[in-house]
């Protein structure tokens, strides 16, 4: 029997510069989608596949994150005396009560690759999820793009990337895979080359903010030099991974925003506004009738 994935690691330490100002004093993984911030969409995804820890590797200027996800006894107590029922039970349930919250600091931003690394103290020798919370994906149909990749790990046992196609003019913005199909919607990885030109590409198949990894990986991300800027690179790490063990790719079921990209936020608004089940309807009018043929 493979080993449970239970751990999640967030990396939140990265400092947003493209949406500033908004992220001088507030993360960028705490921008609200609607009435949610990402890092809690990353997390309840998280949840929703089974994972009982969730790891977040912070930085300064992020005392935020840890407080989302902590109990806020002043507010709980204001909310109840004013018979605010359901703002109260929104507060009270942002994660599960069996689901632990740890925090790691990353002294220096080094890179995807150190932000992992710094983990392992608390992973240790079990395989792991990496969520980026840039990368908000919508499965309507399911219970998320990690459960889908939960589900691969236990049928492979080895380390997934979650990949989609991208368009072939922006594969200078992924990790691209080459690889040989398995199934309709999984292949083992061949090569993964870092943000290649389009007429370099090996594929569209790019890679986004979801991982499994087997704990192998720290011993490559131990060995891996840092490259550009000093930062220790991820792929690097999951590049040398595959010469001893396979690594696969799955083409997850559902619609990526990037949210890290201000044009991907804002589609990302729109769709989420457009299905919210208090405000859905009269938003959708409010397009209709000032936005209607652009």
């Amino acid at each position: 029997m493979p080993k449970r994935i239970r751990k999640a690691v967030f990396p939140v330490a990265g400092l947003g510069t493209r949406f500033l100002p908004a992220t001088k004093a507030n993360p960028k993984e705490m921008l609200p989608v609607v009435d949610k911030p990402l890092i809690q969409y990353a997390a309840e995804e998280a949840v929703r596949a089974g994972i009982e820890t969730l790891v977040f590797v912070t930085g300064r200027n992020k005392r935020s994150i840890p407080d989302h996800f902590d109990k806020a006894y002043e507010l709980e107590t204001e909310l109840e005396a004013k018979g605010k029922r359901d703002r109260l039970e929104a507060v009270q349930k942002i994660i599960p009560a069996n689901v632990s919250c740890i925090y790691i600091r990353q002294a220096e931003a080094l890179g995807l690759g150190h932000a992992v690394l710094c983990a392992e103290p608390v992973v240790g020798d079990e395989p792991f999820a990496v969520i980026l919370a840039d990368d908000l994906i919508d499965d309507d149909q399911g219970k998320g793009c990690l459960a889908q990749m939960v589900d691969q790990y236990d049928s492979h046992v080895a380390s997934i990337l979650g990949v989609q196609r991208v368009p072939e003019e922006n594969t200078d913005r992924y990790g691209i895979v080459s690889s040989e199909a398995v199934s309709p919607r999984l292949s083992r990885v061949r090569a993964l080359v870092e943000k290649p030109k389009p007429a370099d590409a090996p594929s569209n198949l790019g890679v986004v903010g979801r991982y499994i990894l087997n704990p192998s990986i720290f011993n490559k991300l131990k060995q891996t030099r840092p490259g550009a800027g000093g930062e220790i690179q991820l792929t690097d790490a999951i590049a040398a991974l595959m010469a001893e063990e396979p690594v696969f790719a799955y083409e997850f079921r559902g619609t990526r925003y990037d949210c890290g990209d201000k044009l991907g936020y804002l589609e990302a608004t729109v769709e989420y506004g457009l299905k919210h089940p208090e405000l859905g309807e009269a938003f959708a009018e409010y397009l209709r009738v000032h936005h209607a043929g652009g």
